[in-house]
């Protein structure tokens, strides 16, 4: 059948459309993103904002019209930190189902992760042993571990690439000392968050998933000629200050790099050298399945019962 899983992000609002049956690979046969920078569109006391809300429906208004056009029998949607956090998320909700007659579901840090590690395991199989993974989205940082299809461990950190952006990181070209103040804080997050499940993984195969992954990948291979299946930290750490010494316009004009992400590619990359640095990883795999292949292997599993 054909399946849409719309996932409304703290960056985008994406559509993909898939086939998808019991037992079968899900494979996607259309898609639609919108950039929308929810946090950009908070107020002062965490509210998204009129404006912001109106886009929010537009952009839900037009995935759904793409979902119809190309047949799709099925919408699972879903949002994470953005509509989760902010002080009118449960009336945004309300009304996003009210006027597009869906069911929005709210998926906390540590569904987040679960999904997610879900999809990395099905992704890899079996063979892969004990899995640690990372996920930089947006609003959060999620990491997990574990031995099975779901984790073991995981835990959710507000250390998300636009979070961290809207928060330190507001000049631009950015200061020495802003960006100081975003490594000591992400830093200190790390250590006092970090369980001894995680610190201690012991696990076998250590995977990234999400867009901030995969840019720091594409960058290193563009620069360094490295794996772009790959991310290491000896790169990461070379990455850093190239990115610091340009400007959001000359960032935008990177390899897969958007302007939207130009902005957030600062802080992304810091925390991924924070959390590699901090579990003491040379590299990482870059995983193509994430949280939306997660939620579609999930749904796909409860159709079977």
């Amino acid at each position: 059948m054909l399946l849409g899983v719309l996932d409304v992000g703290s960056n985008t609002i994406h559509l993909q459309v898939m086939q998808a049956h019991p037992g079968a690979r899900p494979t996607p046969t259309t898609n639609l993103k919108t950039e929308l920078r929810l946090t950009d569109y908070l107020d002062e006391l965490g509210n998204i904002s009129p404006l912001g809300i109106e886009q929010l429906h537009k952009a839900i208004g037009e995935a759904l019209a793409h979902a119809k056009e190309f047949k799709t029998e099925e919408i699972v949607a879903f949002a994470t930190s953005a509509i989760r956090e902010a002080t009118n998320g449960t009336e945004v909700i309300k009304e996003i189902t009210e006027r597009h007659n869906i069911e929005l579901q709210i998926l906390n840090g540590i569904e987040e992760a679960a999904m997610t590690f879900l999809a990395a395991r099905r992704w890899l199989g079996w063979s892969s042993g004990r899995l640690l993974i990372l996920d930089i989205g947006g609003g959060s940082l999620e990491m997990a571990v574990g031995d099975d299809e779901y984790p073991d461990e995981s835990i959710s950190l507000p250390l998300g690439a636009a979070r961290l952006t809207r928060t330190y990181l507001r000049n631009d070209p950015y200061s020495s000392k802003d960006v100081k103040k975003l490594e000591e804080f992400v830093n200190e997050a790390l250590a006092s968050s970090l369980t001894p499940a995680l610190a201690e993984h012991r696990a076998d195969h250590f995977v990234a998933t999400s867009k901030t992954f995969r840019t720091l990948a594409r960058l290193n291979e563009f620069w360094f000629k490295d794996n772009p299946k790959k991310l290491t930290i000896s790169s990461l750490e070379k990455a850093i200050p190239k990115l610091l010494a340009m400007n959001n316009k000359e960032r935008s004009e990177l390899p897969g790099v958007s302007a939207n992400r130009a902005q957030q590619i600062v802080a992304g990359a810091i925390v991924a050298y924070s959390v590699l640095s901090k579990l003491e990883l040379d590299e990482v795999e870059i995983c193509p399945w994430a949280l939306r292949e997660g939620i579609v292997l999930k749904w796909l599993d409860w159709m079977k019962i």
